[in-house]
């Protein structure tokens, strides 16, 4: 390094980056044996070798005797991808005193402490996260949805060398039935492979969801007036031309505030009546019991509504409702 190249290193202060060897970050003049040693800080400095040197990690100028001997002077290692190391003052005065070169002879300038990185290249989780987004996005079943959330964050991915091109190609390797799908995002470096990161995804659409208002007896149809419609954010889309199911037929009683699910309700039939003094079944039906009798109805009605039933066994008079199915079933 000559001395208009020094000087500049002075003045700016900023970024040096150089490689493994102490050549160009080492300055030799002819100055008398006892002055002292110059070192200048850079701020931060980018290192191809894990074994850090003085004459790696700063500009060191003096005798040749002088240089020689700070030059190789050990100051640690840097290990692991994406590590760095900051060396202040001190330290760096401490690991000279230990080589024989005590602070009363180096002169320090430049940064109150150094960084030093690897020459290296990380591929962050947030590119990852992007790029299989964009890839997402050209899917239908992702377009409709209104929430496409990461449910892991991928390691980044640390390069010992900084390659010339980087590609990243995502690939949609899962699709779950519960909206998860997962991305698995390939690296290339100068045409390579060097590496790949799956990303998952939580997709959440917009949908309808049915809650009845007020009980609805097992025969009854639903109505606007006994259901209500809400918008909700579901792990499934809605399915194509979904219309609110009016006129469909509860399967069973729906409790009021209940969400009415597939299965409860079925396609409305044929209204069933019963015609006064017409012969009808008398069914009680519960987990584990079936009791039937046979009874006359006293009035009409037709399904879901009630109505009196003389019971042709014990003659008495009880209150039943018409099921879907054309029985009565008494109202306990």
């Amino acid at each position: 390094m000559n001395r208009s190249l020094y000087h500049m290193c002075l003045l700016v202060g900023g970024v040096l980056s150089i490689g493994s060897s102490v050549r160009g970050a080492v300055v030799a003049v002819d100055v008398p044996e006892g002055a002292p040693l110059q070192v200048h800080l850079p701020r931060e400095v980018t290192v191809q070798d894990g074994r850090l040197s003085l004459g790696q990690v700063s500009v060191v100028r003096g005798s040749g005797a002088m240089v020689a001997k700070a030059s190789p002077v050990a100051l640690g290692r840097l290990s692991l991808p994406g590590q760095k190391l900051v060396l202040d003052r001190p330290t760096i005065l401490s690991r000279l005193a230990s080589s024989g070169i005590p602070a009363a002879q180096v002169r320090l300038t430049g940064a109150k402490a150094v960084t030093i990185r690897r020459r290296e290249k990380i591929i962050r989780d947030e590119d990852f996260i992007s790029v299989a987004k964009q890839l997402l996005e050209r899917y239908p079943v992702a377009r409709r949805a209104v929430e496409t959330i990461a449910t892991n964050r991928p390691k980044d991915l640390v390069l010992s060398e900084a390659p010339t091109e980087i590609e990243l190609t995502p690939k949609l390797v899962q699709q779950g039935a519960r909206g998860v799908v997962t991305v698995r995002v390939q690296v290339l470096a100068d045409g390579e492979t060097v590496g790949t990161r799956d990303v998952s995804f939580r997709l959440r659409y917009r949908r309808h969801r049915i809650v009845a208002v007020e009980p609805i007896p097992e025969g009854a149809h639903l109505t606007p007036e006994n259901v209500k419609i809400e918008a909700v954010v579901a792990d499934r889309p809605e399915p194509v031309g979904w219309k609110p199911p009016y006129g469909a037929v509860a399967t069973r009683l729906i409790p009021a505030d209940a969400e009415i699910r597939q299965g409860m309700v079925g396609v409305a039939r044929p209204p069933v009546s019963v015609r006064r003094n017409e012969a009808v079944q008398i069914r009680i039906e519960r987990p584990g019991i079936l009791i039937t009798a046979m009874g006359v109805a006293l009035q009409e009605a037709r399904g879901g509504e009630c109505l009196k039933v003389r019971n042709a066994d014990s003659q008495r008079i009880i209150m039943c409702r018409v099921r879907a199915d054309g029985t009565v079933e008494p109202v306990l």
